[in-house]
């Protein structure tokens, strides 16, 4: 019988190649590699300190807040439960890849950190809000309950135990770096949307870009292991999968809540639902599976995500530095 992605073992030969999609994703992440030294967060602090009312402010400092633990969260449960079970050598070149890039992006984040928030004493509250702050303790809750699911497997052998990995994979992909992420993202853009933050959106567009490809690849994973073992793509799973959407929403709201509790002009927790509810339908349609919300996208400020100026950005990448970006930028993921 031929060796399938979820089989047990370590395979160790590049060649023949069984998974070569996976090893062209690792190849393009290494035409996007990026550092932290590029992004200029100096601008930011005349906007937080002259342009920017408490309200927005606050925004700002929840969603610091976040930023504080969410891709060390998403690192650990690439070491702890993805690496070991997806048995492919091209497949673990692109993890290997993608564990630099959250680190990256714990780099990105503790920096934008320290230039936000001078006061060390104000810093460490701010990597202390995932037990202190009940709306990110209640997502830090929701990312470990399904660290956990898998914590014990050693391998993944039956049915169940293919099903349990999936589910995890499937959270980290869609829920936490496809929703969680995103609506991060949508608050960035919105601000720099009114003229604001021009550092933070300048380095989150290469954070974008790197959460878009983890997403694809391990939609990737999802296809190939569906195509391989369809028995486990059943109603169960869809159930399954669909709940696990909808508890994501519901903590995504609930930050939402917090974080718009000041009343900032131009969002509101009604539209930041529906957007939720938008990605979660994309995410649903990369999976090969249904849609459920059927909504539109509130967010006009998304749309594209400012193709323009994310074009100039890379442009001028390409002529600065010797790496820079080849092939085509895509903006086909959904905003």
């Amino acid at each position: 019988m031929t060796s399938q992605l979820l089989d047990p073992g370590y395979a160790l030969t590049l060649r023949p190649m069984r998974y070569p999609a996976f090893y062209e994703m690792y190849r393009a992440a290494i035409r996007n590699t990026w550092t932290v030294d590029e992004v200029d967060f100096a601008p930011d602090l005349n906007d937080l300190n002259g342009k920017m009312n408490p309200a927005e402010r606050h925004l700002i400092q929840r969603l610091v807040a976040f930023f504080a633990t969410g891709d060390t969260i998403v690192s650990n449960n690439l070491v702890l439960n993805l690496y070991q079970h997806i048995n492919a050598p091209e497949a673990r070149m692109y993890l290997s890849r993608q564990l630099y890039e959250e680190a990256l992006h714990v780099q990105f984040y503790l920096t934008l950190l320290d230039t936000y928030i001078p006061d060390p004493g104000e810093r460490h509250k701010a990597f202390d809000a995932i037990e202190t702050i009940p709306s990110i303790r209640a997502k830090g809750a929701f990312c470990f309950k399904w660290i956990d699911s898998v914590q014990h497997l050693r391998r993944v052998e039956t049915r169940e135990q293919r099903r349990q990995f999936l589910l995890n994979l499937i959270c980290f992909a869609a829920c936490i770096e496809g929703l969680f992420f995103y609506a991060a993202f949508a608050y960035v853009y919105y601000l720099r949307s009114r003229g604001l933050l021009h550092g933070l959106a300048s380095g989150t567009n290469w954070v974008f870009r790197d959460e878009s490809s983890h997403m694809a690849f391990a939609f990737e994973v999802a296809r190939t292991v569906r195509a391989e073992e369809p028995e486990l793509f059943d109603a169960e799973l869809r159930a399954q999968v669909e709940q696990m959407l909808e508890e994501a929403i519901a903590c995504e709201t609930q930050f939402a809540q917090d974080v718009l509790s000041g009343g900032v002009d131009g969002l509101s927790v009604k539209d930041m639902r529906q957007y939720l509810e938008y990605c979660a339908d994309q995410r649903l349609a990369q999976l090969g599976l249904p849609k459920k919300y059927g909504v539109a996208n509130p967010f006009d400020f998304m749309d594209l995500q400012d193709v323009q100026e994310v074009t100039n950005f890379f442009e001028r990448r390409v002529s600065a530095y010797q790496i820079g970006v080849q092939g085509e930028v895509a903006f086909d993921m959904a905003f």
